[in-house]
C-alpha cells in the first residue's frame, strides 16, 4: 500500500514544484504585484462584507452587528416598488441603446479615419474626437444644458429661426432617453475607436494592394477587407459590452436629469443614490445594489463564455 501511495503523490508534487519554480523565478515582478494586489482586496473584496446590510435593518448606532436580521424583506419591497422597477427597466433600455450607439459610432468613425490618406489631418482628427473623453460630465453635461436651453440655447435659436417653438429639451420625456444616447455616443466614440483603429492598422497592405490591382474601389476595400479583418475585434468588444449592461452611465444621468423625467431617466444607480444618500435607507440601496451586481456577474460570466468559444482559449475576462 504504501509504494501506491508513494505514486499517487509523486504527481501533486511535480505538479507544485512548476508552480514554485515559476513564482521564485519572477519573484520580482510579484513582488511589484503585492501592492495592486493588496489595494484591490482592501477595496474591492473586503467591502463585499457590507452586503450583509441587505438583508439587516441597518442601524447606524448600532452597526452591522448590532442591526436586527430581517431577511429578503427589501428585496420584496424593491420588486413591490414601482420606482424600482421602472428604474431596472430604464436601466436596461438606456443601455440597449447606447450599446448600438456605442457599437456603431466607433467603428463608423475608425473606418472614416483610416481612409485619411493626409497624415497630419488624420492625426488632428484623431486628438480632436479623443478629447471628449478626458472632459467630465460635470462640464459636458453643464455644456450640454446650455446648449439644450430653451431660453439660451443655440439649438432653440436654430428653431426659432426656422420658425418653430422652444423645446425644453431635458424636460421631454419623449426626448431625454435620445439625449442621453447622443451626447453618450458624442464623448465617448473618439476613445472606443482607437481599438478598432490599432486593429485595421494590423491589417496586412499587401491585401489592400492587391485590391488596388484588381480594381476594387476605397468602398470595396473598407467592405471586403476591413470589416472583416476586424470583426474578432468587434465581435469581443461586443461581447464586453454586454457585460456592462447594468451600468447606464450614473455620472451623465445626474448631470443631466430632474424629476420631470424621472419615468424615463431614472436608472437603478441614481435610485440607488436616493434611496441611500438622500433618503439614508441604506438597507434598500444595498439590496437594490446586490440585485445590479448579481445581474452584472451573471452577464459577466455568460460574456466570458461565449468569448471562450469565440477564441478558442481561456476567454477574454
Amino acid at each position: 500500500m504504501e509504494p501506491a501511495a508513494n505514486v499517487a503523490a509523486a504527481p501533486v508534487r511535480a505538479g507544485m514544484r512548476p508552480v514554485w519554480a515559476r513564482l521564485w523565478k519572477f519573484r520580482l515582478l510579484y513582488l511589484m504585484l503585492l501592492p495592486a494586489a493588496v489595494w484591490v482586496f482592501i477595496f474591492d473584496y473586503l467591502p463585499i462584507y457590507g452586503v450583509s446590510v441587505a438583508f439587516l435593518d441597518y442601524n447606524y448606532v448600532k452597526g452591522i452587528s448590532g442591526s436586527t436580521w430581517a431577511g429578503l424583506t427589501h428585496f420584496k419591497q424593491l420588486f413591490a416598488s414601482d420606482m424600482f422597477v421602472s428604474a431596472l427597466k430604464n436601466t436596461i433600455i438606456i443601455n440597449l441603446y447606447k450599446m448600438v450607439s456605442g457599437f456603431i459610432c466607433p467603428i463608423a468613425l475608425a473606418l472614416a479615419l483610416s481612409e485619411i490618406r493626409i497624415a497630419w489631418y488624420r492625426k488632428t482628427l484623431q486628438t480632436a474626437v479623443y478629447l471628449p473623453r478626458f472632459v467630465s460630465w460635470v462640464v459636458y453635461g453643464g455644456l450640454i444644458t446650455i446648449l439644450l436651453s430653451p431660453q439660451t440655447g443655440i439649438v432653440n435659436r436654430i428653431i426659432n429661426w426656422l420658425g418653430g417653438k422652444e423645446i425644453y429639451f431635458l424636460a421631454e420625456p419623449d426626448l431625454f432617453r435620445g439625449i442621453l444616447v447622443v451626447s453618450d455616443a458624442m464623448k465617448e466614440m473618439g476613445w472606443a475607436a482607437i481599438v478598432y483603429i490599432a486593429a485595421i492598422g494590423g491589417i496586412n497592405p499587401e491585401t489592400y494592394e492587391a485590391a488596388i490591382v484588381d480594381g476594387a474601389s476605397r468602398f470595396q476595400r473598407m467592405l471586403k477587407i476591413t470589416l472583416p479583418g476586424i470583426a474578432t475585434t468587434i465581435v469581443v468588444l461586443f461581447i464586453l459590452r454586454v457585460g456592462f449592461i447594468m451600468s447606464a452611465g450614473v455620472d451623465q444621468v445626474l448631470n443631466l436629469y430632474n424629476p420631470i423625467v424621472y419615468e424615463v431617466g431614472d436608472i437603478l444607480d441614481t435610485y440607488i443614490y436616493r434611496m441611500g444618500i438622500e433618503q439614508f435607507n441604506v438597507s434598500l440601496a444595498t439590496a437594490a445594489d446586490t440585485i445590479k451586481g448579481v445581474i452584472g456577474l451573471t452577464l459577466v460570466l455568460l460574456t466570458n463564455a461565449i468569448a471562450k468559444r469565440i477564441n478558442g482559449d481561456s476567454g477574454i475576462l
